[in-house]
């Protein structure tokens, strides 16, 4: 039985709309759903995301919006720091229509997002006076803190963008920039030094703020990207283990088994025989006519 964590356990007062809980560091935790919704914010380190079955690399600057719906756990964590912004959206009293802010209540609606670096450094501020409101029960204070609430959605909608979508960065840094060019498809070859080239920056110097940000070299964090990749396709798709190599960056399928092999303990066919359902087992062993 999936573990569900209760709004008392996180929320001061049955009143009170929005908390911080803060995760620093976040460690390992199991599989688990809410009875509220969360905004989760990745400062620094790195670590493993699960949401909904499908693995995420995160690190800082990832958003991602769970749904009391959602089901999501934690592994692999290294120095991962992040805050979860906890929220209940039935004890809002503002009267807003927050579908404006927030991602849709849909399965398909995207609930990851990347921040940029001036939209961090604003979340922060926003952050830090939110933990303070919410702490307290008095009328002022929740009608406070739903209104900093507000502003945080609206810093993240201003500030956040699809990390595949190079074209949509608002105002980009070189870290930001980075990030965006590595996720945009990562079966396509990626040069840093050709990239340092296009955006005039100190290959060295970026390579240094990466490594402080992300607790990774800029190669280790390609290579987790690809796997993550790999293990949702495996899971998600019936594709051939070659062609998953291949869409993931690897000319070798070979090569590409002993990767995973080495990282996940599993081989490929393995890694996706572990998620395959007796009925499926029966459907895929059926002789063609």
């Amino acid at each position: 039985m999936t573990l569900r964590l209760p709004k008392a356990d996180y929320l001061p007062s049955d009143l009170m709309p929005v908390a911080v809980a803060d995760r620093a560091p976040q460690p390992s935790f199991p599989a688990h759903t809410h009875e509220f919704c969360e905004i989760v914010i990745v400062w620094r380190g790195n670590g493993l995301h699960v949401l909904n079955d499908r693995p995420w690399l995160v690190t800082c600057g990832d958003i991602f919006y769970i749904r009391d719906t959602d089901c999501h756990s934690y592994d692999a964590v290294n120095c991962l720091v992040l805050d979860n912004i906890i929220y209940c959206p039935e004890r809002f009293k503002l009267g807003l229509d927050w579908s404006e802010m927030l991602p849709r209540d849909e399965e398909d609606s995207p609930t990851h997002w990347r921040l940029t670096t001036r939209g961090m450094a604003l979340a922060r501020g926003v952050i830090l006076q939110l933990v303070q409101e919410s702490r307290k029960t008095d009328v002022l204070s929740l009608q406070l803190t739903e209104a900093l609430f507000l502003q945080l959605a609206l810093v993240l909608r201003r500030h956040r963008y699809a990390a595949d979508r190079a074209y949509a960065l608002p105002e980009g840094e070189q870290l930001d920039l980075l990030m965006s060019a590595i996720q945009v498809d990562v079966g396509t070859p990626f040069c840093l030094t050709t990239f340092c080239h296009q955006h005039q920056l100190a290959e060295r110097g970026l390579k240094q703020l990466f490594r402080q940000q992300t607790g990774m070299s800029i190669g280790h964090y390609l290579r987790q990207l690809q796997l993550c990749q790999a293990k949702h396709l495996l899971r998600s798709s019936d594709r051939l283990i070659g062609e998953v190599a291949a869409r993931c960056g690897f000319d070798d399928s070979n090569y590409f088994s002993v990767v995973f092999t080495r990282e996940t303990g599993m081989t490929p066919s393995a890694w996706r025989q572990q998620f395959r359902t007796p009925f499926q087992d029966r459907q895929y062993s059926l002789p063609s006519r």
